[in-house]
């Protein structure tokens, strides 16, 4: 009788261990196998298709073909925004990150050396081969949404856009290129899909459980802080600064905020389909409850906000929508960069951004 009570009271104590061991591990094969290989895949298929739209704009010139190579520019922005928080493995190697958006250029130069390439048609910047040898400035999203949207893009729907629509195609070619890598490397069995989701000792990377929700959470709570520090301020102002409307992301294409929204989205879902917050104890799952409600007040100011940023900034409502999308990024980064962690017993303090 006491051996059963003793066995009773050792699994009583060992059970609810094992519980939450399971649900850390159940979150990092649902985060990598329910958002980010879709994600990157979706990115992957997207910027295809987003070629052949700039291809066939090119071959037949007009307003239609470019409304659709503009639409399809669009969808990967968002397909960017929602897996750009994501700033580890596959996206920080061989400057990817930087290759998909060279962002922040506080210095312009990305502009400058876009423009010097359209104004001296510089042939070599048409091929693929020879595009992705140059400045990763100039083969990004920022690139082409000048190339789309910028002075003089109004060409791109007669002769005289020729140069202009063959650049265009190859700096899709190279985004496309790009994403394909990041999908691929993501859906390697052997890759940092099963380091991530089943970490082992002998691993470079993951060796441990922790380690891989130290990397999963702390993305979240970085990319939460882009979205403020990198994305937000940049063109709304701080401490009183005048707002900068142009000194916004894709704000000749009226994306600036739609990508924003995006981000959100992004780690919302992550949350939600990884259910990382539900593997904290039950004392703490209104951690994931609150980060869960504030991310969905985030989405929905966002969808406040329906003209361009310069006309929204001078909007009060919709101006007072993006203050309280900053203000909610406060929480958020309470929520999961001190909460959520504490809650899963995490140390997750550094941020990718400091060198920004």
């Amino acid at each position: 009788m006491r051996m059963a009570v003793l066995v009773l009271s050792l699994m009583a104590f060992i059970l609810p261990v094992n519980a939450e061991e399971t649900k850390g591990a159940e979150a990092l094969a649902a985060a990598v196998s329910g958002y980010i290989q879709p994600g990157f895949a979706t990115l992957a298929t997207d910027a295809a298709l987003m070629v052949e739209a700039t291809d066939a704009l090119c071959k037949s010139p007009g307003i239609h073909e470019l409304a659709i190579a503009r639409s399809a520019f669009k969808a990967v922005v968002v397909d960017h925004a929602r897996v750009e928080f994501l700033r580890f493995g596959p996206l920080t190697e061989e400057s990817r990150l930087e290759r998909l958006l060279f962002w922040p250029d506080r210095k312009g130069i990305a502009l400058r050396q876009v423009q010097a390439i359209l104004a001296g048609q510089d042939a070599t910047a048409t091929k693929l081969e020879n595009l992705r040898g140059k400045s990763i400035a100039v083969q990004g999203l920022g690139a082409l949404e000048y190339a789309l949207f910028g002075e003089g893009a109004e060409e791109l729907v007669g002769k005289a856009g020729a140069f202009r629509c063959s650049y265009a195609i190859a700096v899709t070619q190279a985004i496309s290129a790009t994403a394909a890598e990041l999908s691929v490397a993501w859906a390697d069995p052997e890759g940092i899909a099963a380091h991530l989701s089943a970490p082992k000792p002998e691993n470079d990377d993951y060796r441990s459980e922790r380690e891989s929700l130290e990397e999963l959470v702390g993305a979240m709570a970085q990319g939460i802080e882009m979205l403020r520090d990198v994305r937000l301020l940049s063109f709304i102002g701080r401490d009183g600064e005048a707002p900068k409307p142009k000194s916004a992301l894709f704000w000749r294409s009226e994306m600036t905020v739609q990508a924003i929204r995006a981000g959100f989205e992004g780690i919302r879902n992550l949350l939600a389909v990884s259910k990382v917050g539900q593997a904290a104890g039950p004392d703490d799952l209104w951690v994931d409850n609150s980060a869960q409600f504030e991310l969905g007040n985030a989405l929905r100011a966002a969808d406040v906000v329906k003209a361009p940023v310069a006309e929204a900034l001078l909007d009060p409502k919709q101006r007072k929508a993006l203050d309280y999308i900053v203000i909610l990024t406060g929480s958020l980064q309470t929520l999961l960069g001190e909460n959520l962690p504490a809650a899963l017993k995490l140390s997750v303090g550094f941020s990718s951004l400091d060198g920004d």
